[in-house]
C-alpha cells in the first residue's frame, strides 16, 4: 500500500497526485515512469513521474481521468492509499550539456516533458519551451515550465491562451526568426509527435520523442507498445520510452493505435448493448 499525500485538480479531467515513495524519489531520473494499481483488482497503469523530491520522499503523477482506474484515482483524498506502486521503470533521458534545447509538449504530454526540460536546464542548457492544448482550461504546468525555461511559448487551438494555433506554428516562427537549436524533445499525442518531429528533423535538429502515450502493460509482456525504430522492433516501455524521432515508423505506430481504437469502440458498443 502506498499513501496518497495530496490530490490537486488541474483541469476538469486532469489531476496531480502526490505519493509517499521515498525509494523511488531517490532513484528516479527524468523520463522514467512507474506502474500503479489503484486497488488489488485493478489494472496496471504506467504513468510518467512528473516530479519528485528525494529529501521529502515523494513523487508526483499527473493523471487524465478517462478510464476506470484513473477516474478512481482522481477521487482519492489525502490519507487514502493505492494498492501497488512499482518503479522507477524505463530508460532515463540522456541529458548532457548540449547548448540550446527545444522542449515541445502537447496536452497531457506537458507532464512528462516537465522533468525532462528541468533536467536539461539543471545540466546548464538553455531551454526554450513550447506547450500547447486545445484550450486554456486544459493547459497544464504553465508556471512550472516558465520557471525552468529561458523562453516559454504557449499555443491553444482556440486562442484562449497565448498564440492561436498549434505548437508547430510557433516552431516555424522561431526558425523564421533565426533561432537555432542543438536538440529537441517532443512529447504529446502520437499524431502531434509525428508532425512536430518531422518539422524539427527537417530543420536539422536532433529530436527525441517520448512514446509513453502508447504504453499499456509497462513491462514489454503485452506487446501493445511495439514500434519499429530504424527497422527494428522495439517496446516503448522497456527499450524507451524515448527514441530518435527520425527513426520511428510513425505511420506504422499510428496504424497500430487505430486498430486498438476500433477494438475499444466495439467493446464499448457491446457494453452499451448489455447495459440496455
Amino acid at each position: 500500500m502506498t499513501e496518497i499525500l495530496k490530490v490537486e485538480q488541474l483541469s476538469e479531467q486532469i489531476f496531480r497526485v502526490r505519493l509517499d515513495a521515498p525509494r523511488i524519489a531517490k532513484k528516479r531520473k527524468a523520463g522514467q515512469f512507474v506502474i500503479i494499481r489503484v486497488n488489488a483488482d485493478g489494472e496496471r497503469v504506467p504513468l510518467t513521474i512528473a516530479n519528485a523530491n528525494a529529501s521529502e520522499g515523494w513523487i508526483e503523477l499527473i493523471v487524465q481521468a478517462v478510464g476506470p482506474s484513473t477516474k478512481e484515482l482522481s477521487l482519492k483524498k489525502e490519507g487514502d492509499s493505492i494498492a501497488d506502486l512499482a518503479g522507477p521503470l524505463g530508460m532515463p533521458t540522456e541529458v548532457g550539456k548540449v547548448g540550446r534545447v527545444l522542449c515541445i509538449g502537447g496536452g497531457v504530454g506537458v507532464a512528462p516533458l516537465y522533468p525532462i526540460a528541468a533536467a536539461f536546464a539543471e545540466a546548464g542548457n538553455e531551454v526554450i519551451s513550447i506547450i500547447g492544448a486545445r484550450s486554456q482550461d486544459i493547459l497544464i504546468l504553465e508556471e512550472e515550465m516558465k520557471a525552468i525555461s529561458k523562453e516559454l511559448h504557449v499555443a491553444t487551438d482556440d486562442g484562449s491562451s497565448g498564440f492561436k494555433g498549434f505548437v508547430t506554428d510557433i516552431f516555424q516562427k522561431l526558425i523564421a526568426d533565426g533561432q537555432h537549436f542543438d536538440e529537441a524533445v517532443v512529447v504529446g499525442p502520437p499524431i502531434m509527435m509525428k508532425f512536430t518531429s518531422k518539422m524539427t528533423v527537417a530543420a536539422g535538429i536532433k529530436t527525441v520523442a517520448s512514446l509513453n502515450p502508447i504504453m499499456v502493460d509497462g513491462t514489454g509482456m503485452c506487446g501493445g507498445c511495439r514500434v519499429m525504430v530504424d527497422g527494428e522492433a522495439k517496446f516503448a516501455c522497456v527499450d524507451g520510452p524515448e527514441f530518435d524521432a527520425a527513426k520511428v515508423d510513425w505511420d506504422g505506430l499510428l496504424n497500430r493505435l487505430s486498430g486498438y481504437k476500433k477494438i475499444a469502440e466495439a467493446h464499448h458498443q457491446c457494453r452499451v448493448g448489455l447495459d440496455e
